[in-house]
C-alpha cells in the first residue's frame, strides 16, 4: 500500500473526532505553552531593555572610573566625542537625623549629580518640582531628595534636615522615580540624590574612599558606538575605565533575566516530559482501542509499515494541533496579562509576538511528541494479525531496535538543543541526567508498587477487609494505572519537592548560620588616620568579641600573562568589575597557604601576589603567572607566588587578591572592618562610630542578608510557579488516566455488584486505590526531590542540607489528594451503571 492510502485511512479515522486525544492535546499544549510563555516574557523584557537602553543607562554611552574622577585630559576626550556629558558619583553612606540620644541613622545609596543630569528621561518628585529646584535647597543649605522608604524609616518630613558625613542637607522632596534606576544592579540602601558640589565639605569623597564616577554621554545621532568604544580603548588605555552603551543599558538585569528564564525553560521541559507520559498513555489507549481495526487491516493485506504510517499521520496531525494550541496560549497569555506582569517588573518590557521563543517552544514540543509516541506507534508494525485477534487486551511488544535508536537520537537532539538554546549547557545536561534518573526511579517504583500490592492482596492481614483487598488487587493487576500515575504525578511532585527542599534549606541556612559566623557590622571608608581610634573604641568594649580590619584598595584585573584577561578566562566573576585588593607583610593567623610561599617581611622587590586558590583554579592560572591590576588608573603587574584558602560564606573579610605592601606604596586607600558583637551592643557601636567618624559607612550584615533573602524569595516564587505548571500537567495526565480507566471500572463495579458488593464498599475500594497510588507517587517524589535538593545545596550553593519534613509531608498529602480527587470524579458513573446492561454488552 502507498502513503496515499495510509493518509486516506488516517483521514477517515480522524473524522470520528478527537475524544480519545483530549489528554494528548492538553498535555502537549500545556508543556509548550509554559515554555513559550517564559520565552515570550524574556524576549519582551529584552526588547524593553533595548528600546529604553539609553534611558536606563542614563546616556547613549557611559564611561566609568573606580574611586576617582576623570583627569582633565580624560574629561576633554569625553567632551570631544559627545554633545553632552553628565557626571554621576555613586557611593554608600549613612544618613543621620537628629542630635544626641535622639539621633537616628540609615544606610543610603547616594547619587551625586551635576547640572546636566539626567540626559534622558526625567526625575519624578513629590511634591512636584524640577530636580534643579529641589537640589538648590533653602536656608543656605543644599537640597536633597530621598526614597520614601528611607524618609519613613528616619521619620523625616519635607523641609527637615539630615546629614551625609559632615554636610547638612534639607529634604526638598520624595524621590518617586529616577529614569536610570534599572541599570545600577543590586543596592543595599534606598536612594538619596544630591549635587556633587554640595559634598565638597562632607569628608565623603576623599582619596581612597569607595565611590564610582560615571560619565554619561549623549552622542551625535547616527554615531557608531563600536567606533567610539574602540576610540575610548585607544585613548583611555591603562586607566582602568569601563565602557557601557545603550545596547546593554542594564547588563545585570539582562543577565539575571536570561539565567532565570533559562532555568524556568528547563522546568518547562520537565513539564513537557510529564506531559509526554500523558501523550504516550493517550496514544497507547487509542491504539488498544483500535486493535480490532488493525487486525482487520492486516488480514486484508496491509503491511506493518502501512499500519504504522496510518497512525503516525494521525498522531502527527494532532501533534501539530497541540503545537498550535500551545504556542497560541504561550503567546497570548503574556499579552493578556501584560499589564499585571509589567507592574511587577523593575524594568520596561515591550510585550508583543516574538518569533524566536515561540519557534523554540514548538520545536521542543514536536520533538517531545515524537519521542513519546514512536514507541507505542512502532509496536503496531511488529504484531501479527492472529495475535491481535487472540489478544484483544492491547499491543504489548517491544519495538524494533532501529526504532529504539531513533528515539534515543531524538532524546539526544532535544537535550542538545536545550543545552545550546538555554545558554546554560552544564545545568541543562545535569537536569537531563536528573530527569532520566527520575524516570528510571519512577518506573522502578511503579513496578515495585504493583508487585507489593499483589503480595499484600493475598496476605492474611487484609483478609476480611474486602475494600482494601480489592484496591490492592487493582493496583497490582495487569493493565492498571500504577505506571502512568506514579510516572506523571511523581515527576511533577519531584520537581516541586526539589524546589521546596532547596528553598527551605536556603532560608534555614541563612537564619541558622548567621548568629554563629556572621559579623554584626561591615564598615568601610575608614581613613588611615582613624584606624587606631576606631580599634581602641572596639577593643575596649566587652560586648565585642572580635574585630577584623584590613587595608583595602579596589582594582581591575586587566591582563593575565600580558594577555587581555577576558581572552584568557572569559567572563569569570573575578574579572567582572573591580575587586578588593589588600596588602600585608605576613599572612594572618587564620590564613591557609595551599601552594607557594608568602613574601618575606619588609620585601621590597618586584610586586608579588597571593591569590584565592579556588578562583585561581577556575581562572586557570598557576604559580609564576603574572597579573596586571589597574588601581586608580595605574597598572601594577605582579607575579603569583602563593595560593590561599578564602571563605566568602562567613560574611567576613575575604580578598581574592593580596599583594606585598611595597607594591602599593603611596596609593590612597582606606580600611575596612568587620565587627562581631552582641546584638544588644549594636546600637551603641553604631552611634559612637558615626558620631566620632561621620565619613565611615556601617552596613548591618543582618540587613544585607535580609535584602538578599528578599531577592531569593522572588526567584523561588518564580521557579515555584514554573513547577506548579508541571504539576498541572501531571494532574491532566491523572485525569486522562482516570478517564481512560472509567470503562474498566464500570465493568469491575458491575461484577462486584453482581456478587453482592454495595456501592459504599465499591466506592471505598476506588478511593483506596487512588490514595495508595498518590501516596506512592508522593513518597517517591519526596525521595527524588530530597536527592535533588541535597545535590543543589551541597554542590551548587555549598550549604549544609537538612531534610525538611513539613515540605515532604505537604508533597505526600498533595499527591494523595490529587489522585483521590481524580479517581473519585470518574467513579460516579461506574457506580451508577446497572450490572445487567453492562454484562449483556460484554457477551
Amino acid at each position: 500500500m502507498s502513503l496515499g492510502i495510509a493518509a486516506r485511512i488516517a483521514r477517515r479515522e480522524l473524522r470520528g473526532g478527537l475524544r480519545g486525544f483530549r489528554v494528548f492535546l492538553a498535555c502537549l499544549a500545556l508543556g509548550i505553552a509554559a515554555i513559550a510563555a517564559v520565552g515570550t516574557v524574556r524576549e519582551s523584557i529584552e526588547a524593553g531593555l533595548q528600546r529604553e537602553g539609553a534611558t536606563l543607562l542614563g546616556g547613549d554611552a557611559e564611561v566609568q572610573f573606580t574611586y576617582r574622577f576623570a583627569e582633565p585630559e580624560e574629561r576633554a576626550f569625553l567632551d570631544s566625542i559627545a554633545t553632552e556629558v553628565a557626571e554621576v558619583v555613586d557611593f554608600r553612606s549613612m544618613a543621620v537625623v537628629g542630635e544626641g540620644d535622639e539621633r537616628d541613622r540609615g544606610l543610603t545609596q547616594v547619587k551625586a549629580v551635576d547640572g546636566v543630569y539626567p540626559i534622558y528621561g526625567a526625575v519624578t518628585l513629590a511634591p512636584e518640582m524640577t530636580l534643579a529646584e529641589a537640589l538648590d535647597g533653602t536656608g543656605g543649605l543644599p537640597g536633597a531628595v530621598m526614597d520614601p522608604v528611607l524618609i519613613d524609616r528616619l521619620g523625616l518630613s519635607v523641609g527637615e534636615t539630615f546629614r551625609l558625613g559632615t554636610q547638612s542637607f534639607v529634604l526638598s522632596a520624595a524621590l518617586e522615580r529616577e529614569p536610570d534606576d534599572g541599570g545600577g544592579g543590586f543596592e543595599l540602601g534606598p536612594r538619596t540624590l544630591v549635587r556633587t558640589s554640595a559634598l565638597s565639605e562632607s569628608g565623603l569623597l576623599v582619596p581612597g574612599t569607595l565611590y564610582e564616577t560615571e560619565y554619561r554621554l549623549r552622542v551625535p545621532p547616527g554615531a557608531d558606538l563600536d567606533a567610539l568604544e574602540a576610540q575610548a580603548d585607544a585613548v583611555l588605555d591603562e586607566t582602568g575605565f569601563r565602557w557601557r552603551d545603550r545596547r546593554n543599558g542594564a547588563p545585570g538585569v539582562s543577565e539575571f533575566v536570561d539565567r532565570l528564564s533559562a532555568f524556568l525553560v528547563l522546568v518547562g521541559l520537565a513539564g513537557l516530559a510529564v506531559g509526554g507520559v500523558g501523550v504516550a498513555a493517550a496514544v497507547r489507549a487509542h491504539l488498544d482501542g483500535k486493535t480490532g481495526t488493525i487486525a482487520v487491516l492486516k488480514t486484508l493485506g496491509a503491511e506493518g509499515r502501512t499500519i504504522f504510517e496510518v497512525y503516525l499521520i494521525q498522531v502527527g496531525v494532532l501533534a501539530l494541533v497541540g503545537v498550535v494550541l500551545g504556542v497560541s496560549l504561550g503567546a497570548g497569555l503574556p499579552l493578556l496579562f501584560s499589564p499585571v506582569i509589567a507592574a511587577q517588573l523593575p524594568v520596561p518590557a515591550d510585550f508583543g509576538l516574538h518569533a524566536a521563543p515561540l519557534a523554540q517552544a514548538a520545536l521542543y514540543g514536536l520533538l517531545a511528541a515524537a519521542i513519546f509516541t514512536l514507541w507505542p506507534l512502532a509496536r503496531t508494525r511488529e504484531v501479527r494479525a492472529a495475535a491481535l485477534f487472540r489478544d484483544i487486551g492491547g499491543l504489548r511488544v517491544t519495538p524494533h531496535p532501529g526504532t529504539l535508536a531513533v528515539i534515543a537520537g531524538l532524546v539526544v537532539l532535544l537535550v542538545g538543543l536545550a543545552a545550546w538554546l538555554s545558554g546554560l549547557p552544564e545545568l541543562t545536561l545535569w537536569a537531563a541526567a536528573g530527569l532520566s534518573a527520575a524516570f528510571v526511579v519512577l518506573l522502578g517504583a511503579a513496578w515495585l508498587v504493583r508487585r507489593v500490592a499483589r503480595r499484600l492482596a493475598r496476605a492474611r492481614v487484609v483478609q476480611g477487609r474486602s475494600a482494601l483487598r480489592l484496591a490492592l488487587g487493582a493496583v497490582g493487576g495487569p493493565g492498571g494505572e500504577a505506571t502512568s500515575v506514579v510516572l506523571s504525578l511523581g515527576l511533577g511532585l519531584s520537581v516541586l519537592a526539589a524546589i521546596g527542599q532547596i528553598d527551605t534549606n536556603l532560608r534555614s541556612a541563612i537564619s541558622r548560620d548567621l548568629p554563629e559566623v556572621a559579623p554584626a557590622f561591615f564598615m568601610v571608608d575608614i581613613q588611615p588616620d582613624q584606624i587606631d581610634g576606631f580599634r581602641e573604641r572596639l577593643d575596649t568594649d566587652p560586648a565585642v568579641s572580635r574585630v577584623e580590619t584590613a587595608p583595602m584598595l579596589r582594582g581591575i584585573i586587566t591582563r593575565i600573562n600580558d594577555r587581555p584577561a577576558d581572552e584568557v578566562a572569559g567572563d569569570h566573576w573575578v574579572l567582572q568589575g573591580d575587586r578588593g585588593v589588600t596588602y600585608s607583610d605576613r599572612p594572618g593567623d587564620d590564613t591557609t597557604i595551599t601552594a607557594g610561599e608568602w613574601w618575606p617581611e619588609a620585601y621590597d622587590g618586584p610586586p608579588q601576589i597571593s591569590f584565592a586558590a579556588e578562583e585561581a583554579a577556575e581562572l586557570g592560572v598557576s604559580l609564576g603567572d603574572t597579573l596586571t591590576i589597574n588601581i586608580l588608573g595605574r597598572d601594577i603587574t605582579g607575579e603569583i607566588t602563593s595560593f590561599r584558602e578564602v571563605d566568602f560564606s562567613t560574611a567576613g573579610i575575604g580578598f581574592v587578591l593580596a599583594m606585598n605592601p611595597a607594591a602599593l606604596r603611596g596609593a590612597p586607600h582606606t580600611y575596612i572592618s568587620t565587627i562581631y558583637a552582641e546584638p544588644q551592643a549594636e546600637a551603641a557601636i553604631l552611634r559612637d562610630i558615626s558620631d566620632t567618624y561621620p565619613n565611615i559607612t556601617a552596613i548591618r550584615v543582618r540587613d544585607a542578608i535580609d535584602r538578599v533573602s528578599e531577592v531569593l524569595a522572588g526567584v523561588a516564587a518564580a521557579v515555584t510557579y514554573g513547577a506548579m505548571a508541571t504539576l498541572v500537567t501531571g494532574a491532566v495526565v491523572l485525569i486522562g488516566a482516570a478517564a481512560a480507566g472509567e470503562r474498566a471500572r464500570t465493568y469491575e463495579a458491575a461484577i462486584l455488584k453482581t456478587v453482592g458488593a454495595g456501592r459504599r464498599r465499591i466506592l471505598t475500594s476506588f478511593a483506596l486505590r487512588s490514595a495508595l497510588l498518590g501516596a506512592a507517587a508522593g513518597v517517591v517524589a519526596v525521595a527524588a526531590g530530597g536527592g535533588a535538593g541535597w545535590a543543589v545545596s551541597r554542590f551548587v550553593m555549598e550549604t549544609e542540607f537538612r531534610f525538611a519534613p513539613l515540605s515532604a509531608l505537604a508533597i505526600v498529602v498533595g499527591g494523595v489528594l490529587l489522585t483521590l480527587a481524580a479517581g473519585l470524579v470518574f467513579a460516579w458513573r461506574p457506580l451508577a451503571a446497572r450490572p445487567a446492561s453492562i454484562l449483556r454488552a460484554r457477551e
